[in-house]
């Protein structure tokens, strides 16, 4: 059995539809050993309803440290989901340094002013092939930032399953070697397959190049609600070892270790 670990919750901190706790038991449950909670994050910028608003961050890391401390059934990770913002790169570095976080995790969800996954409408009368490219070069500047411990949904792009007219391969290579060079993790994100995608993050064609570069991976569900805690983690474990994996990232502290799969 893999050591489970799912480090992408969100709650009522930001916009999950839970309070911490009550996703406890779903995790236990479903055979996880440790839990993490990571809320968005996205550092000035207006504040938006789905995320944390930065002062209330200290109050977040302090609930979610009581609930480690009060309980005994699975281990609590703390950790956030910050936005990448090209060009705040310093800022954003100097506000989270401030903070006592198990791991970080970096997510591009905004291009330009608009987030690419609220709404097929963003890419109506769109150039697709740019959309990608553009959402691919933001996410290896959020690996090169070295600001993060995890990159998340690498290619949120795909969401609404528009696809690029050309292979997308090249840029996948990109990524695993940029990941490689900065020692940075990924998560296979299963709640792809809960939107129009009906797939996991990152696309399962490609999984094999971030294990021939050893790219550092974990099995995230992305939950916002606790039903889905650990969903699809059988299915995610079992085409990582089919892609080559054999072990899995662990974190502490923003220390990673790594754990057989």
């Amino acid at each position: 059995m893999p050591y489970k670990t799912d480090y992408h919750i969100h709650t009522t901190f930001s916009d999950g539809k839970s309070a911490p706790e009550d996703y406890i038991s779903r995790a236990v449950a479903s055979g996880i050993s440790e839990i993490g909670f990571s809320e968005h994050l996205s550092l000035f910028r207006d504040n938006k309803e789905w995320c944390m608003d930065p002062d209330n961050v200290g109050n977040y890391i302090n609930y979610t440290s009581k609930l480690r401390n009060d309980t005994k059934s699975i281990v609590i990770k703390t950790g956030l989901e910050i936005d990448f913002i090209p060009g705040i790169e310093k800022e954003t570095g100097l506000f989270l340094d401030n903070l006592a976080l198990d791991y970080r995790i970096g997510s591009v969800h905004y291009l330009g002013e608009k987030t690419v996954d609220l709404g097929p409408e963003f890419y109506e009368g769109k150039n697709i092939d740019r959309l990608y490219e553009s959402y691919f070069e933001n996410v290896v500047g959020a690996v090169s930032s070295e600001l993060y411990d995890i990159i998340g949904h690498c290619d949120l792009i795909r969401i609404y399953g528009y696809k690029p007219s050309f292979n997308p391969e090249p840029l996948y290579r990109k990524l695993a070697d940029v990941m490689k060079k900065y020692d940075v993790a990924f998560e296979l994100n299963t709640n792809g397959r809960n939107r129009p995608l009906a797939d996991f993050y990152p696309d399962r064609r490609f999984l094999h190049i971030f294990s021939e570069k050893k790219v550092p991976v974990c099995v995230n569900s992305d939950a916002h609600f606790p039903a889905r805690v650990g969903q699809y983690f059988d299915e995610a474990y079992e085409l990582l070892r089919s892609s080559g994996y054999k072990e899995m990232a662990v974190f502490t502290g923003r220390k990673r270790k790594m754990k057989p799969l």
